[in-house]
This record gives C-alpha cells, sequence and structure tokens, in this order.
C-alpha cells in the first residue's frame, strides 16, 4: 500500500488529509524553554496568542530521524511504499530527516523521501497530485517522475506586511539588503530552486498585492493553472487576493488555506501569496 507523509511546512485543505490519506508529521515549535507538537498540542490560534502574550518569535525545528521512525511505524503497515514529501531541503534539514529515518527502516518499509523543493500549499497539492496517480493505477515510478516535471515548474510568491519575524527568524535570504532601507516597507518574497529569497520592497500593502499578481502573470501568462492563496491570520486579505486570482488567471483549481506555523514564524502574520503550477 502507498502511504503519503508530508510535514507540518505544508499547507492544504484539512479536508485533504482524510481525502486523500495524507499524514502529517508535526513540526517541533519552541517557545522558551517549552516544545510543542504543531496542530497537535498548538493550533494556529493558539501560537500566535502566545506570539501575542509573549512578544515573542518562536523557535522551529524539524522532526528529527527518530521522530520521523515513530511516525513510519505508526502509520504504516510492514512491506508499505512510503512517499515522504518534505520542505525544501535548502531550508529545513525535514527531508534529511526523512532520508535517515528511510535507512534505519529499510527492513521494514520502502521509504522514498522526495525533496519538493518548495514550500507551503506548493507540497499540498504534490501531495494531492501523487495520491490521484496513485489511484488512476500509477507505478511509483511514474508518480515520481510526474512530481519532479511539476516540482521544476512551481512557484510560490509571498508579500510579507513586515520585516520583523524574518529579521528574527534568519531563514530568509537576501534579507540585509531589504532591512537596509526603511522598515515600512512592503517586501516581496519568491521560492525558487529551493531558496527564498526577498526580491523587491514596494512602499505601500495595496502595491505589494497589486505587484505578486503581476509577477505570476508574468510566469503563467493565460496557461491553464493549479493555484492556491495562502495568509497568515489575515483571511480577509487571504479572500479578497482569491477573488482577484479567481478573476486574472485561467485555474484548473483554486483554494485558499493558511499559512502553517512553521512558516508563519519566519514571515510573520499578513503575509499573503500565491503558489501555483502551470499544467502540462
Amino acid at each position: 500500500m502507498l502511504r503519503i507523509v508530508t510535514d507540518g511546512a505544508a499547507d492544504l485543505p484539512v479536508s485533504w488529509l482524510t481525502e486523500y490519506d495524507i499524514q502529517m508529521i508535526p513540526v517541533n515549535i519552541h517557545f522558551g524553554e517549552k516544545t510543542y507538537l504543531q496542530n497537535v498540542e498548538l493550533d494556529n490560534a493558539g501560537f500566535y496568542r502566545l506570539v501575542d502574550e509573549t512578544r515573542k518569535v518562536p523557535k522551529t525545528s524539524q522532526p528529527s530521524p527518530h521522530q520521523f521512525t515513530e511516525f513510519y511505524k505508526k502509520i504504516a503497515n510492514p512491506g508499505d511504499t512510503i512517499l515522504s514529501i518534505h520542505v525544501t531541503s535548502k531550508l529545513s534539514g525535514t527531508y534529511a530527516s526523512a532520508v535517515a529515518a528511510g535507512r534505519e527502516l529499510t527492513d521494514t518499509f520502502n521509504v522514498i523521501p522526495f525533496d519538493s523543493m518548495t514550500g507551503s500549499a506548493a507540497i499540498g497539492i504534490l501531495c494531492r497530485e501523487a495520491r490521484l496517480l496513485e489511484r488512476a493505477g500509477q507505478p511509483i515510478e511514474q508518480i515520481l517522475h510526474k512530481l519532479e516535471q511539476m516540482r521544476a515548474h512551481s512557484g510560490v510568491i509571498l508579500a510579507l506586511d513586515t520585516l520583523e519575524y524574518a529579521r528574527m527568524s534568519g531563514r530568509v535570504g537576501t534579507l540585509q539588503a531589504a532591512l537596509a532601507s526603511a522598515l515600512n516597507v512592503k517586501p516581496i518574497a519568491v521560492l525558487k530552486d529551493g531558496a527564498l529569497n526577498m526580491v523587491e520592497k514596494i512602499r505601500t500593502r495595496k502595491g505589494s498585492l497589486d505587484r505578486i499578481l503581476e509577477m505570476v502573470k508574468e510566469e503563467v501568462g493565460d496557461r491553464e493553472v493549479l493555484m492556491s492563496v495562502v495568509h497568515a491570520r489575515d483571511p480577509q486579505a487571504g479572500a479578497d487576493l482569491l477573488e482577484r486570482v479567481r478573476a486574472t488567471f485561467n485555474t484548473r483549481d483554486l483554494f485558499l488555506t493558511d499559512l502553517s506555523i512553521s512558516v508563519a514564524a519566519n514571515l510573520g502574520p499578513g503575509t499573503v501569496g500565491i503558489i501555483f503550477f502551470p499544467v502540462e
């Protein structure tokens, strides 16, 4: 049986976990001396409440190889194939942990770690695609080939509302140039080739949202696309952007979802973005 596993950096509608039988290993969230398991001991609302109360941004860390080993044992049966699709290895050690756990369990499961080279809802879309292909009767080799093709053409463009979280996290490349100017700029970050970089600084929130729409249009034109809009603690901005995306692009599929804690902890509330895969 094919088990599909991802991690807490993936964003997807909650219903997909059941509908497409996707298992999610939680990220570790560290507030001071206490560590929480994402969505097990601390959900999004609780996360933001703690940030408000403590005025501190937590650290996040990938699941350890041991956590992966125990998780695989819990969700799979001996002899199963586990396709483990994870956040870009350039930003997290999650993929490396999956590789280590798979090596340890080689006599029990056929673990296939897959580096998505992306993040957020792009990972969720890859997981769903893998399940749809499996249900259509495709062998694992064909599923991996399709995921590799999609990975090469994925896009993630995000408009940040504040630089404070990114400054504290240290996870975003080319950040110092953005910080060198006024802190009230609205930076745009692009996840490309596995790395997240600030690419533009816009003076206003409206201008940054207009610009990410332009940037996506430059990438996909009138082609049919799979798309998602994500937001961090700003559902109204997410819903507004969703309607603009719906009116602008030739979408085969489009959904709105929260930005995961592990991403929001690094980019901050108010972040909104567009994830896209051109349909071949």
